[in-house]
């Protein structure tokens, strides 16, 4: 079992604090990235989790068995896990079959049991044409193919993945985020993965945790922080929304609406009953949609349409909201919608 517990972390480099009070559950088996800007902390919990660092309070336990608490770490190379780094790390004077291989050759097995291993783990990450040959005659994504191959040929308990297609293009990139995941559902090892990437995250994981200032904003499923978010944070930072002022039950409350979700016409009384009239700011042309920005009732207003909705910047606009889209939340930060 490699179920994964955390226990009020936390992690303080000087005077900051980078992780804080992090209490966290991760099943055996389970797909888990955490997910938040640079500096909320994801790196440096994935550190603890691996061995690298030591918690200032609180515990990691693995398979109810204690692996870290402030003075007692036990080693990385003890955890039963694997970590690939945004800088895959291969041996460049080994070809690929010698650079997934090595973590067995280190751990002395007998050189059968190396050589049906590696074609194994290489069969299944489609790494069997290359295997004889070097980092630099491979292409971004074979390296990280090779990466992957390399931590799962040791048959880790856990998988930690930091920021590992940060390096490659868009459409590599959503390659390799589909292929992350059919190797996790073929061999079932428990995973966390730290992104920036909102697109990574809700591809890959069963359950995203959202990070910002060294605590978890939410959890949950791709589907319940995208169209239920607890925070103002999560539903800007999530797939983008308008966070905005409005009543529920006659009390001041604000709310949250998905950009695709607001209504826009050009023409007044096309819309939904109870449109607010705006004036278009800001218009872009994204190829399969136009993103707006709308000034009406002094709030700005993003606003993402299908291509064939034209107008103007300049041009009078009206935007309904429909009722079952707009989500109450419990606070709003300072920084607008």
């Amino acid at each position: 079992m490699a179920t994964l517990e955390l226990h009020g972390l936390v992690k303080r480099f000087g005077g900051v604090t980078v992780v804080d009070g992090i209490d966290l559950t991760i099943p055996d088996g389970a797909f888990v990235c955490l997910l938040g800007p640079s500096g909320c902390g994801k790196t440096t919990l994935l550190r603890l989790i691996a061995g690298f660092v030591a918690p200032d309070a609180g515990e990691i336990a693995v398979g109810g068995k204690r692996v870290s608490a402030p003075g007692s770490v036990v080693p990385p190379e003890r955890r039963g896990m694997s970590m690939i780094f945004q800088s895959y790390a291969l041996w460049p004077h080994m070809t690929v079959e010698q650079n997934v291989g090595y973590g067995l050759r280190v751990r002395n097995l007998p050189a059968d049991e190396v050589r049906r291993r590696v074609a194994t783990i290489c069969a299944a990450t489609q790494l069997e044409p290359l295997m004889k040959r070097y980092p630099s005659e491979l292409s971004g994504g074979q390296q990280q193919r090779v990466a992957l191959a390399r931590a799962l040929v040791v048959e880790p308990q856990t998988l930690l993945l930091d920021e590992p297609l940060s390096n490659l293009d868009a459409n590599l990139r959503e390659e390799m985020r589909f292929e992350i995941r059919r190797l996790h559902d073929e061999f079932r090892y428990t995973t966390v993965y730290v992104t920036h990437d909102q697109s990574e995250a809700m591809a890959t994981a069963d359950l995203i945790v959202v990070l910002n200032a060294g605590r978890i904003e939410q959890a949950g499923t791709a589907e319940d922080i995208y169209r239920r978010p607890s925070s103002a944070f999560v539903a800007r930072f999530v797939g983008g929304a308008n966070v905005l002022p409005g009543r529920l039950a006659g009390l001041a409350t604000p709310f949250s609406i998905r950009l695709e979700d607001i209504e826009l016409v050009a023409a007044p009384g096309a819309g939904a009953a109870g449109a607010v009239r705006g004036t278009v700011v800001r218009r872009v042309f994204l190829g399969s949609s136009r993103d707006y920005v709308v000034e009406a009732d002094g709030e700005l207003v993003r606003v993402t349409t299908p291509p064939h909705v034209d107008v103007q910047p300049g041009e009078p606009v009206w935007l309904g909201f429909p009722p079952e889209r707009c989500h109450p939340i419990e606070s709003v930060p300072a920084g607008g919608s």
